[in-house]
């Protein structure tokens, strides 16, 4: 089955939407990987929302920021896809449209994301390159890395 994605601003969301969202933020970065961590952190209303839809419920999700409103560079995070719907890969559909989103609508070709280390084959697979040395955030190990597609 197809995964349906849509793009939205904040104000676009509908409460369901929502709180969909967060559970599923929750489920996967707080629960699933036992990282206590504040994820409502005021910057949902700045960025554009990728919703990947499955028989109507939310299983993949990103958020898309502007140049400058969270590092100098374009930049997406909070890349998220359900744990029973990961084997079918819909992370790369979803890191594809956030691209081609981020291209379409921000007008850049370069985003800047932080990373998890253990993700780094996943992101340089779409291009990304790291940059730096490794750091913890939330206790977890991540890599900055840029697109410069």
């Amino acid at each position: 089955m197809e995964v349906r994605f849509e793009i939205k601003r904040f104000d676009q969301l509908s409460t369901l939407e929502v709180y969909k969202i967060l559970r599923l933020r929750a489920e996967v970065f707080v629960v699933e990987q036992d990282c206590v961590y504040q994820d409502i952190d005021d910057k949902d209303q700045k960025a554009l929302h990728v919703l990947g839809y499955k028989n109507n419920e939310i299983i993949a999700y990103t958020r898309l920021f502007n140049v400058g409103d969270y590092f100098e560079n374009a930049s997406l995070g909070r890349v998220v896809v359900s744990k029973p719907e990961r084997q079918y890969g819909y992370g790369h559909d979803l890191l594809e449209r956030s691209i081609e989103a981020i291209k379409r609508v921000f007008k850049t070709n370069t985003i800047k994301i932080s990373a998890q280390t253990y993700l780094r084959t996943f992101y340089e697979s779409h291009g990304f390159t790291q940059v730096g040395e490794e750091y913890l955030e939330d206790g977890i190990p991540h890599i900055g890395m840029m697109y410069k597609g």
